[in-house]
C-alpha cells in the first residue's frame, strides 16, 4: 500500500486516476426569479395610448367617414372633443382597471406571479380599446387560488360600473326615433332595464334612451363582464365553473361555444367572440388545465360567491349587443 508521498515518486503513468468531483457551486440552484417584477414604463405607455384612443373614440368614427370625402379627416381631433370624450374614457378605464386589478390583487394574495394590466389601445369608432389583460406567469397552485383569481376581476369591475351606470342613466335623455331612420341599437342588459325603468318609467312606443357617454362606458363594462363570465375555456367564467364542477366543466364549455356560434345567426356582433372561442377550443381543447386538488370541493363561502357571479352574468348579458336599425 503506497501513500501520497510514495505516489508522488511514481512515474506519471503509474499514478492512479482520482475521481473528479464538481465544485460545490456546481450543485447550487440558481436563485428563483423574483415575483411581480414589472416594466412600469411599458404599462404606462399602453395605458396612455389607450387613454388617448378612448377619449377620441367619437373622432375616429368621423375620421373613417371623412376619408375620401374631401373633408379634413382630423377636424374632430380638437380640445373640446377631447374634453367631452373624458366623460366616456375616464369611467371606462376605471371599470377596466377595477376588473384587471381585481385579478392582480387576488394573484398577490395567493402569491401567483403575474403582470400588471396591459391596456390595449385601438382606434375603433365605438370603443377606442380592445380592453385590458394581465398575464399570469405560473400555474395556479390550488383550486381556491384559481377560483379567487378568476372571480375577483368580474366582481370588482361590476361593483365599479354600477355608480357610473346610475349616474350615466340620470344624465341620459329619452328620444323618439322616427320610423326608417338608421340608428345603432345597443342591447339592454337586465340591469340596464331595471335602472331605466326606475328612472324613466315605462317608455312609449318608438321612444328610446339616448345614452350619455358615462352610461355608454358602463354599458361596455357590462358587456365585457358578461363576455368574461361565459363558462368557457380559460375565460374568467371557465375558471369559475372548473373550480366548481371539476372535469365536468368541459361539457359546459362545449355547450357555451355552441350557443355563441348559434347567436351569430341572430347578431353579427357575436362573430368575433365566436371566432376567438373556436380558436381557443382548437388550440387548448375544452378541458381546463388540471389543478392538483381538482377533486376537492369548494367551500361553502366560495360556492355562494359562484352564485353571485352567475347573478352578475344574468344581469349583464344581452343576446343582441349591437344592431343596426332602420336598414
Amino acid at each position: 500500500m503506497s501513500t501520497e508521498d510514495d505516489q508522488a515518486h511514481l512515474p506519471f503513468e503509474a499514478v492512479p486516476e482520482r475521481p473528479w468531483f464538481p465544485p460545490p457551486e456546481f450543485f447550487r440552484q440558481p436563485p428563483p426569479r423574483p415575483k411581480f417584477q414589472h416594466s412600469y414604463v411599458r404599462h404606462l405607455v399602453f395605458f396612455g395610448l389607450t387613454f388617448v384612443t378612448t377619449t377620441f373614440a367619437p373622432a375616429f368614427a368621423f375620421l373613417y367617414m371623412a376619408i375620401g370625402s374631401g373633408v379634413n379627416p382630423f377636424a374632430m381631433f380638437t380640445l373640446p372633443v377631447f374634453l367631452a370624450g373624458l366623460w366616456y374614457s375616464l369611467p371606462l378605464l376605471t371599470i377596466l382597471s377595477a376588473h384587471e386589478f381585481g385579478h392582480y390583487f387576488a394573484c398577490r394574495y395567493h402569491n401567483v406571479d403575474c403582470t400588471l394590466p396591459y391596456f390595449l389601445p385601438a382606434p375603433l369608432p365605438l370603443t377606442g380599446t380592445l380592453g385590458a389583460v394581465i398575464r399570469i406567469r405560473e400555474p395556479f397552485p390550488s383550486k381556491r387560488a384559481l377560483f379567487d383569481i378568476g372571480v375577483a376581476g368580474p366582481i370588482a369591475g361590476f361593483v365599479m360600473l354600477i355608480p357610473f351606470l346610475i349616474w350615466g342613466m340620470y344624465r341620459s335623455t329619452v328620444t323618439v326615433i322616427p320610423p326608417g331612420v338608421s340608428a345603432i341599437y345597443f342591447g339592454e342588459p337586465l340591469l340596464w332595464k331595471i335602472i331605466e325603468r326606475i328612472h324613466f318609467g315605462l317608455l312609449e312606443n318608438g321612444a328610446d334612451v339616448s345614452l350619455h357617454p358615462m352610461g355608454f362606458a358602463a354599458w361596455w363594462g357590462m358587456l365585457a363582464t358578461a363576455l368574461n363570465l361565459l363558462p368557457f375555456g380559460q375565460l374568467d367564467g371557465g375558471h369559475i365553473v372548473y373550480a366548481a364542477l371539476g372535469r365536468r366543466a368541459a361539457w359546459l364549455s362545449a355547450a357555451t361555444l355552441a350557443i355563441v356560434v348559434t347567436l351569430t345567426l341572430r347578431s353579427s356582433a357575436w362573430v368575433s367572440m365566436a371566432v376567438m372561442m373556436l380558436v381557443m377550443a382548437l388550440w387548448f381543447g375544452f378541458r381546463h388545465p388540471r389543478i392538483i386538488d381538482e377533486h376537492e370541493p369548494l367551500d361553502a363561502r366560495r360556492r355562494m360567491i359562484a352564485i353571485v357571479a352567475l347573478v352578475i352574468f344574468v344581469l349583464c348579458f344581452t343576446p343582441v349587443p349591437i344592431e343596426m336599425m332602420g336598414q
